[in-house]
């Protein structure tokens, strides 16, 4: 653990002493308690592996790409380059969706026909930018009498989705490639949910490297001012969205007022921004 810790913090590893016990657990194999208790001695092999577990991430390559999956709301999201790594914070969003769904106690209902009675119909839940399907499997997971559609752009993306959903089971979700609504023709949703590229594109340099020089950059680049998505999703969701549904977006730093404002410009009531765990203004919420 020391000489681990060490070697990462020539790396510039902040929490290298954290990082160094996830190496050996994860990606050595080490049962954590076996790995205190007992001191143990890391056989030929064992050796090996860290030795390039190290060097690949003294090259900045993230521990998420290294160990191959994270945990995001109780499923195993495999990631790797060419997919963006979900963050802890983004499952607000699915919290967010939750929320919303009980505390206006969302019924989805056909549409009257003269004659019939109305019906309850499935759920139609729509992720934009899906990336690794993070959002769109938990949201499938945790409704499942739900269809689950995600969008991008990114066919590495979408093998990652695809390869998510199977292996954690979860049937009721599509991935469909194109640019936000392009393949959705048609498609109306009564929950639209989204985490879009949102860092300005002059700041993307100024990440931590092994952000901007690993994870793919059409997951970061939000435009010049870092809004360009927000335009076109709000301006898209109203041909896609039934009327009673609700939307609700992962933010940037320093950009709810500039989106709040954009919602409202356009005739969006019933706007609403909640903060993370670091108490930063994250989640955009509205209700129709």
């Amino acid at each position: 653990m020391r000489e681990v810790s060490k070697a990462l913090s020539t790396y510039g590893i902040e929490d290298s002493w954290k990082e160094a016990e996830i190496i050996l657990t994860q990606c050595i194999g080490l049962e954590r308690v076996v790995l205190y208790r007992d001191d143990p001695l890391l056989s030929a092999l064992q050796v090996e592996t860290l030795r390039k577990v190290l060097e690949r991430r003294g090259r900045s390559e993230p521990i998420q790409y290294i160990i191959g999956h994270v945990n995001f709301f109780g499923l195993t999201i495999n990631v790797g380059p060419g997919v963006l790594i979900p963050r802890p914070e983004t499952e607000l969003l699915v919290e967010g969706v939750i929320n919303t769904f009980r505390s206006h106690q969302f019924r989805v209902i056909s549409q009257r026909r003269p004659g019939h009675f109305s019906t309850e119909r499935r759920l139609k839940i729509l992720d934009l930018c899906t990336g690794s399907g993070c959002l769109a499997l938990a949201l499938a997971k945790e409704f499942p009498r739900a269809d689950v559609v995600g969008t991008d752009i990114s066919e590495t993306a979408l093998g990652y989705a695809r390869g998510n959903a199977q292996m954690n089971g979860i049937e009721n979700v599509t991935f469909l490639k194109g640019t936000l609504f392009e393949p959705l023709q048609g498609m109306r949703f009564d929950i639209v949910v989204s985490n879009p590229p949102y860092i300005r594109r002059g700041e993307i340099g100024s990440l931590q490297r092994e952000i901007y020089a690993w994870e793919p950059l059409e997951a970061l680049d939000g435009g010049e001012d870092g809004l360009e998505f927000y335009r076109e999703i709000l301006l898209g969701s109203m041909g896609y969205l039934e009327e009673g549904g609700f939307m609700v977006m992962e933010i940037g730093d320093g950009e709810s007022g500039d989106v709040a404002a954009m919602a409202k410009n356009l005739g969006f009531k019933n706007i609403s921004i909640h903060k993370d765990y670091s108490a930063m203004e994250r989640v955009l919420r509205i209700v129709l």
